[in-house]
């Protein structure tokens, strides 16, 4: 095991004794909409996680967090993706064809917020444990179809968005011109970083134009050259995700302006933080997917054992410049900076 693997362990795992384990899957206490509520114990030990598309290196990286996790801890997972970031009914089949199979524990990654709701409705009704990650299933969809969710896990995406907003205010000039490129319009993590930079950026920088670039690296190239040539005196950028940051840092190279434009993205993915060390991104928010994966089936494990989770756990997330780019490659998957478990006292009972 490396240095850094052992950190890892250290800080973000409390191993359940193989041979116990089995008697800790035997039951499972899931949450009420967000924690609390006990229901009947399901039929199996078995988790099913389903994610978003393995397109994008974020989700790879979370994929990796719930097998590692899942095979250090003994828990028998099964894991299905979406064929990209957009395939919201290739999703849900995924989910469906899995709902009336023998899983205790679901993991589920949704790209809307309402499009596993349907199959979610199946599982819940089941009595078996709902563990949201990343993206929040919509709270009036959960509401209506009466679902019972353990818990959601993932990262503060409005406060996310403020550390890139406070590191860009610290690089540009008081009253300087900054754009921003989101996700898909309307896409509730998207809306919350970008209120989250704008929130941090005040009255003290002038947002002169706002794009949807659907998380796509080819799209936020597209845009921000359009917003390069509409907005000469552009200082810095803010992107939703890596991918698009890349996007722009490509458009700036493309318009002879490397170095003159600061730009911020949120996912801390590996080509991004290379980049960031390279000088084409100037940060990225790292939010460590992997960590997001393996609390994910940690969430499984305590419900499992009867205990009941908070209604919301929140995932680490870190301003990575090019100072400590380094160290961020060098952990990567895991997270560089130190991440105090919040499951770790409910997995020790």
């Amino acid at each position: 095991m490396s240095s850094k693997d052992a950190r890892w362990t250290h800080l973000m795992r409390v191993t359940v004794p193989i041979g116990a384990l089995a008697l800790v899957l035997a039951g499972c206490a899931t949450g009420g909409d967000g924690g609390g509520g006990t229901t009947e114990a399901p039929s199996s030990d078995k988790v099913a996680a389903v994610i978003k598309g393995l397109d994008n290196p974020f989700f790879q990286a979370m994929e990796d967090g719930i097998n590692d996790t899942a095979e250090q801890d003994g828990v028998d997972v099964t894991v299905q993706a979406a064929a990209d970031i957009g395939d919201t009914t290739g999703q849900a089949d995924k989910l469906t064809a899995l709902a009336g199979q023998d899983f205790g524990c679901y993991i589920v990654n949704p790209i809307s917020g309402t499009n596993l709701v349907q199959a979610l409705s199946q599982i819940s009704s089941a009595g078996k444990a709902i563990v949201n990650i990343d993206s929040p299933i919509d709270p009036d969809a959960a509401e209506t179809a009466n679902l019972d969710i353990a818990t959601y896990i993932g990262t503060d995406n409005g406060a996310a968005g403020g550390k890139a907003g406070d590191f860009v205010v610290e690089q540009v000039p008081a009253s300087s011109e900054v754009a921003i490129i989101g996700g898909i319009a309307g896409d509730v993590t998207s809306a919350a970083r970008i209120d989250g930079f704008k929130e941090a950026v005040g009255d003290t920088l002038t947002v002169v134009q706002e794009s949807a670039a659907d998380w796509k690296r080819e799209l936020a190239l597209t845009a921000a050259t359009d917003i390069i040539a509409a907005n000469p005196n552009v200082t810095a950028f803010f992107a939703a995700n890596d991918d698009m940051g890349l996007g722009i840092v490509k458009a700036i190279e493309n318009a002879g302006l490397t170095g003159q434009i600061v730009v911020v993205s949120v996912d801390g993915n590996q080509d991004a933080l290379e980049s960031v060390e390279a000088g084409g991104l100037t940060a990225t928010v790292a939010q460590y997917p992997y960590a997001i994966g393996s609390l994910g089936v940690q969430a499984c494990e305590v419900v499992a054992g009867g205990e009941t989770l908070p209604e919301n756990i929140e995932s680490p997330t870190a301003l990575v410049t090019k100072d400590v780019a380094a160290d961020a490659i060098a952990a990567f998957p895991q997270p560089f900076e130190e991440f105090e478990n919040p499951l770790t006292d409910l997995l020790a009972e």
